[in-house]
C-alpha cells in the first residue's frame, strides 16, 4: 500500500467517527491523495478545498502516515485551535502510536521569568511600578500565574492588561537568549521552543512563519510546511520581511537605555530625534519615496543613526559585575538598540527591489519599507529548503507564479461537497447607479433597507470602508425594526457573539470581517457587499507593484486581489450542508464591467445569479418564514 493509500484509509477511519457517520466527502479524499503524494515526494502543492471539504483532516491523514517533521502554519487562532483542540487529538487516537503535536507562538506571548522578577524587585529602586504600567495586584497575579502555569502563554491569563503584560515579556530583538539570561533556565519561551522541536506536528501562526521565512532560525528543523489560508500569505510576508522606524520605537530604544543608565544622556538626545522625525515625517504621510530618502530626510536618519549609536556606547559601559537585573536589563536593551540601527540603515538605502513610504497616525508617523518582489523572497528562502502545500477555499488564479514556487509545482481544485446552485443567490444590483455617482449611496441604502426587510434581519453587511459602513448604519438602522450592530461599538468577538445569538440581528462592517467568520444557520440569510473590493489606487505598495507589471497592471494586480476578496466575502454565507441565503453586490460594475466581470464570477461559488431585485426578496422572505 502506497502513502496516497494509507493515508485516505486513515481518513475514512477518523471521519467514521465523527457526527457526520462517517461521511464520505470526494474531494477530501482527493485532497487527501494529493497531500499525501507531495510529501512522499519533497513536492509542492496548491490545493483549493471550497467550505465544508474538510481540509484540515484531508492534509493531517497524510503527516501521520509519514516519518516527516511538519509545520502547519495558519492565520487565524480559531483555526490553531480547532487543529491543537479538536482534529490532531482525534487523529492520533485512531493510530498505533501517538503523533505527537505542539504549537509554538512568538516569545511576547510568554510570560518572561526574568523580567518578572525585575518588576519585583523594583519596589526598592526609584522607578515605581506606576510608572511600569504595573500594580501590585498585577504582580501577585502574574505570579501566581507563574508558579502554576506549565506554558506561561498570555492567552491563558485574561485579567491582565496589555501594557502590564508588556513589562513582562520580551520580542525576539529583545530577548538574548536561555544562555545569557540568568533566567534562561525556567524560561517558558525556551520550553516551549523545545517541545516544538521533539513534535512531529508543530503548529504556528502565519505571521510566525513569516518571520522564519525573512530571517531563519526561528522554528526547529522541519522536512514540509503546510500553509493553510494561504491566500494571506503575500501580504504577511510583505508585512513581516519589511523594515519601519517611528518616533515611538526611538522613546522606547531611549526609555530602555535609561533604566539602564540612570543619567543617559543619549537617551535624552534619541529623545530630541524622535521630536526631529516626527516634524520630518509628519507632511509626508500616506506619500510613498520614490527615490529614497530625500536629502533632507537622509541627514535627518543620519544624525538619529549617530545618536541611536551613543545608545550602545553607553550600554557597553555598563560594568560587568553590576547587579544581575541590570545586566541582564542591559543585555535586552542592547539586543533592541542593534536591530533598531541595523532597520535605521536598511531604510537609509534602500534598493531598487523595495518601496519605501510613510504612513501612521500625525503623532507617530514611521518611515517603512517593504520588498516588492514577494515571490524571490518565498522561491530562495523557502522553496528551495524544503516542500509545501498551500490550500485555502480562495486560492488567486495565478498562485504558483504569485507565491514563487517551482513549474513542477501541482495546483488542483477539490470543489465544495456544499450544494451552492440550490441553495445559494448571487444577486447584483445591477440598476443602481455608478459607484461614484453622487446618487449612489441613497440608492445603495434604499436596497439595503428592502433586502434586509425581506430577510427579517439575519444579514451580515461587509463594506469596503469605514466611512461607507458608518453612513449605511446610521440611515438603515433608522429605517428597520431589526437591530443593527457596528464594527467598532464592542470586541469583535463580542460583537459575533451577539449577531450570532440573535438571529434577527445584522452586523455591518469592514475588511476584517470579510474572512474567517463563521455564522452557521439562520442567523445569516444575507450577506451585502456594498462593493466591489478594489485595493487603494493609492497604496504606495501597490502602485510601486504597478508601476512594475506595466500596461497590464489593473488585470495582473488589482483584479486578482479584489477577486479573491471578494470570494471570501461571498463565503461567510454558506457555512454548513444546510444553509440557505443571498449574497447581494451592490455594485452594478459585476454585471456591466466588460474588463473583469468574469475573472470575479469565476473566483465566487458556483452560485445562481440574478439582476432581478424580486428574485433575491421572495427568497429572503420565504427563508424568514420557514425559520
Amino acid at each position: 500500500m502506497d502513502i496516497a493509500e494509507s493515508a485516505v484509509e486513515l481518513l475514512a477511519k477518523v471521519t467514521a467517527g465523527l457526527p457526520n457517520g462517517g461521511e464520505q466527502r470526494a474531494g477530501q479524499q482527493e485532497m487527501t491523495a494529493v497531500v499525501a503524494t507531495a510529501l512522499a515526494n519533497d513536492g509542492h502543492v496548491v490545493v483549493q478545498a471550497g467550505t465544508g471539504t474538510g481540509k484540515s483532516l484531508a492534509y493531517l491523514a497524510p503527516i501521520a502516515v509519514t516519518d516527516q517533521k511538519v509545520v502547519v502554519a495558519t492565520a487565524t487562532k480559531a483555526l490553531q485551535d480547532q487543529l491543537a483542540g479538536k482534529d490532531l487529538p482525534l487523529l492520533s487516537s485512531r493510530l498505533d502510536e501517538p503523533l505527537e503535536f505542539a504549537v509554538l507562538k512568538g516569545r511576547s506571548n510568554y510570560l518572561c521569568m526574568q523580567r518578572l522578577k525585575e518588576a519585583e524587585s523594583e519596589k526598592s529602586i526609584s522607578l515605581t511600578l506606576a510608572q511600569e504600567g504595573l500594580n501590585a495586584d498585577d504582580l501577585k497575579k502574574l505570579r501566581s500565574f507563574a508558579d502554576k502555569s506549565t506554558s506561561g502563554d498570555r492567552s491563558e491569563l485574561a485579567d491582565i492588561s496589555d501594557r502590564a503584560w508588556q513589562q513582562v515579556s520580551v520580542n525576539r530583538h529583545e530577548c538574548p537568549g536561555a544562555s545569557r539570561c540568568a533566567a534562561g533556565d525556567e524560561c517558558f519561551a525556551e520550553q516551549a521552543w523545545r517541545r516544538a522541536a521533539a513534535a512531529d506536528v508543530l503548529i504556528v501562526n502565519l505571521h510566525l512563519y513569516a518571520i522564519e521565512i525573512a530571517v531563519g532560525g526561528i522554528l526547529p528543523d522541519h522536512d514540509i510546511v503546510i500553509i493553510d489560508e494561504a491566500h494571506q500569505l503575500e501580504e504577511i510576508i510583505s508585512d513581516t520581511a519589511g523594515r519601519y522606524l517611528s518616533p515611538t520605537r526611538l522613546t522606547t530604544a531611549a526609555a530602555a537605555v535609561r533604566a539602564v543608565v540612570a543619567e543617559s544622556t543619549a537617551s535624552r538626545q534619541v529623545n530630541e530625534a524622535a521630536k526631529m522625525l516626527t516634524n520630518e515625517l509628519s507632511d509626508l504621510i500616506g506619500r510613498r519615496l520614490r527615490k529614497g530618502p530625500s536629502t533632507e530626510l537622509a541627514d535627518t536618519l543620519d544624525l538619529i543613526s549617530g545618536r541611536v549609536d551613543k545608545l550602545l556606547t553607553e550600554l557597553r559601559l555598563v560594568p560587568e559585575d553590576a547587579p544581575m537585573e541590570v545586566s541582564n536589563r542591559a543585555i535586552r536593551a542592547r539586543q533592541s538598540v542593534s536591530s533598531l540601527l541595523e532597520d535605521i540603515r536598511l531604510l537609509r538605502s534602500v534598493n531598487e527591489d523595495e518601496v519605501l513610504w510613510v504612513d501612521g497616525p500625525d503623532h507617530n508617523p514611521s518611515l517603512r519599507s517593504t520588498p516588492l518582489e514577494i515571490h524571490k523572497i518565498l522561491a530562495r528562502n523557502l522553496w528551495g529548503q524544503r516542500g509545501g502545500i498551500l490550500t485555502s477555499a480562495t486560492m488567486p488564479a495565478d498562485a504558483t507564479r504569485r507565491f514563487g514556487l517551482p513549474e513542477s509545482a501541482v495546483e488542483t481544485d477539490v470543489g465544495s461537497p456544499f450544494d451552492y446552485e440550490t441553495n445559494a443567490l448571487l444577486y447584483c444590483a445591477a440598476d443602481l447607479p455608478n459607484p461614484n455617482a453622487t446618487q449612489f449611496r441613497n440608492s445603495q441604502h434604499e436596497e439595503m433597507e428592502a433586502l434586509i426587510n425581506a430577510a427579517g434581519g439575519r444579514t451580515l453587511a461587509l463594506f469596503t470602508s469605514w466611512t461607507a459602513m458608518t453612513e449605511a448604519a446610521t440611515r438603515i438602522s433608522a429605517r428597520v425594526r431589526w437591530p443593527v450592530l457596528t464594527q467598532g461599538e464592542r470586541s469583535k468577538a463580542q460583537l459575533l457573539h451577539d449577531f450570532i445569538g440573535d438571529p434577527e440581528t445584522c452586523l455591518f462592517a469592514t475588511m476584517s470581517f470579510w474572512q474567517g467568520i463563521d455564522a452557521v444557520g439562520s442567523t445569516c440569510n444575507l450577506v451585502i457587499i456594498d462593493r466591489l473590493p478594489f485595493p487603494r489606487p493609492d497604496d504606495p505598495v501597490l502602485q510601486a507593484r504597478r508601476e512594475r507589471v506595466g500596461a497590464n497592471a489593473f488585470q495582473v494586480v488589482d483584479v486578482p486581489k479584489a477577486a479573491t476578496l471578494l470570494a471570501q466575502g461571498a463565503g461567510r454565507l454558506i457555512r454548513s450542508a444546510t444553509d440557505r441565503g443571498v449574497v447581494a453586490v451592490l455594485d452594478p460594475r459585476l454585471a456591466t464591467s466588460r474588463g473583469y466581470r468574469w475573472q470575479l464570477l469565476n473566483a465566487l461559488p458556483p452560485m445562481r445569479r440574478t439582476k432581478d431585485r424580486s428574485e433575491a426578496i421572495t427568497l429572503l422572505e420565504t427563508l424568514n418564514k420557514r425559520d
